[in-house]
């Protein structure tokens, strides 16, 4: 366990994200320009939907048919803990619990990617259509989150449940949804020989971009540490229990789905992640009372360091242990 955590930090993903993290520590003024890290978001989407798609017309139905329905029933569980923990162990508000259960119940593709290109490293590669599988666990966990808030709250009951309408085709119009189910499409339409001629473009640079990617990633969590003082210690240790809580379940569910000890490994790592994109304007639409700070510092400097320095390598030693 040791080495392989060692290896983990040592690799080029965490140390461009430590980087972004001391640059921010530092007071640096350094920034990627807006567009570009919205370029380097668009092609790392797109890249992952259309080799997912590629490699998804190789597998069967029968295939994917037990991972799809683990995912889901994740994409179910993940939120519902994610709330109770909040709402009954944390005594937070019902609007709180929802909008953090929002980004607990959801995914983070960047969580993904490493997840990914770790289980690569270490010689376990995931299979092809995890994608797919990111797809199916990217607006569950939100949609049962709000449904729950909405639910609940004794006030405006109505308008929460109208705003639900919203939430549904703002999750499902977004641009990672977009991106990744889209490309998933285009990449399964075009086979493997349309693949092999665009994967010069999409497949070599993509560790590259990844790692600017994360570099930015750093530099915003960097920004977040001020907030770690005003979360708490309760909301410190539920961003790190919580997600080994999902991590660990995703990880068991993969194995009992068939899954290889990559595959368990990074739908673990996906079950563990939070969402910072899609979540945060889908609570503010349905849950304008819920506090960004608590779950965007939650998330951001909290989860996805721990998930990326220490949560995938677990979730690999328990993938591995079931093999």
């Amino acid at each position: 366990m040791l080495e392989t955590l060692r290896a983990n930090l040592l690799s080029p993903i965490p140390l461009a994200f430590a980087l972004g993290v001391l640059t921010r520590v530092l007071r640096s003024e350094f920034v990627l320009p807006k567009d570009l890290y919205t370029s380097i978001s668009i092609y790392l989407l797109f890249a992952l939907g259309l080799k997912g798609g590629a490699e998804l017309a190789h597998a069967s139905i029968a295939a994917v048919a037990a991972p799809a329905g683990v995912t889901i029933l994740l994409g179910i569980l993940t939120p519902l803990s994610a709330y109770a923990v909040m709402r009954w162990v944390g005594r937070f508000s019902t609007a709180d619990s929802a909008g953090m259960a929002a980004h607990y119940g959801s995914v983070s593709a960047v969580t993904f990617i490493a997840a990914q290109q770790f289980t690569v490293r270490v010689g376990h590669p995931s299979e092809g259509y995890m994608p797919t599988l990111l797809t199916l666990l990217e607006s569950p966990g939100i949609h049962v989150a709000l449904l729950l808030g909405a639910l609940q709250r004794d006030a405006a009951h109505d308008q929460g449940i109208r705003a639900l309408r919203g939430v549904l085709h703002e999750v499902f119009t977004g641009r990672t949804m977009i991106l990744l189910v889209g490309g998933l499409c285009v990449g399964y339409l075009m086979g493997e020989s349309g693949w092999t001629a665009v994967a010069p473009f999409f497949d070599a640079p993509f560790k590259g971009a990844l790692m600017l990617f994360l570099l930015e990633m750093g530099i915003v969590a960097g920004a977040r540490l001020g907030d770690l003082r005003k979360v708490g210690p309760f909301l410190i240790a539920y961003g790190i229990v919580v997600p080994l809580i999902h991590g660990t379940l995703g990880a068991v569910l993969g194995h009992l789905a068939g899954l290889s000890v990559g595959g368990a490994t990074v739908l673990g790592s996906m079950a563990a992640s939070a969402s910072y994109i899609a979540a945060p304007p889908a609570v503010r639409l349905t849950l304008p009372e819920a506090n960004p700070t608590l779950s965007l510092t939650a998330a951001l400097a909290i989860t996805f360091p721990f998930n990326l320095l220490f949560g995938i390598p677990f979730y690999y030693r328990i993938a591995l242990a079931m093999s």
